[in-house]
């Protein structure tokens, strides 16, 4: 495991409110080089335990990856796999133009955080995803960046990857998280307004 000298203090305890962290959280793709605090990493999973979950079966399992190296390898599969698929990656809106493929597709982070789901029923995959967006709040709420890398999922869930990661083979990846220390704030985004299909009331 690589390890960098330098730690950097983070917000264990934050003010911002709820909707501070859902209103700023934004993917984060350019990260500085300070690992992070095992603790840290802890308590990012504690939070993301926190989700709700069907019936209260706590599907998930997480992996860390903080291996420079392996991270290498990883992209590299990750974006070998991308090639094969012969229609490439589409922007919505955007026509023909195709995705263009960072060097790294973890873009330098340090940390990779994998949620993995159990074959324990329909709900596996929802419980997940929220168990994401949690750890994602939290570590908004910490003044840490993330961003999901959903090129990965292909890559973590094949066999020779399962068997190097020492994941059991009938566990599936649906969340791969790159966390850190963000080398910017990412501009806002906008979001389009939602579209409600039906609001139904008994009112006249």
């Amino acid at each position: 495991m690589l390890k960098l000298e330098k730690k950097v203090p983070l917000r264990r305890e934050s003010a911002m409110t709820v909707m501070d962290a859902i209103y700023g959280r934004r993917s984060v793709r350019a990260y500085a080089p300070q690992p992070l605090e095992r603790t840290v990493i802890r308590d990012l999973i504690g939070a993301a335990i926190q989700a709700p979950t069907a019936v209260h079966e706590e599907p998930w399992a997480f992996a860390v990856i903080e291996d420079r190296e392996t991270l290498r390898r990883l992209s590299d599969t990750a974006k070998e796999l991308l090639h094969e698929v012969e229609h490439g990656i589409h922007l919505p809106g955007a026509g023909s133009r195709r995705f263009k493929l960072p060097e790294n597709v973890f873009y330098d982070a340090g940390t990779l955080i994998v949620i993995y789901g159990k074959p324990l029923g329909p709900f596996v995959v929802a419980d997940c995803w929220l168990a994401a967006e949690n750890l994602m709040l939290a570590a908004r709420a910490m003044g840490l960046g993330s961003c999901v890398i959903g090129l990965a999922v292909a890559a973590l869930n094949m066999p020779e990857w399962k068997a190097e990661l020492k994941v059991p083979s009938e566990m599936t990846a649906y969340a791969p998280i790159i966390v850190g220390v963000p080398k910017e704030e990412p501009p806002p985004t906008g979001r389009q307004d939602p579209q409600i299909l039906i609001w139904k009331t008994g009112l006249v």
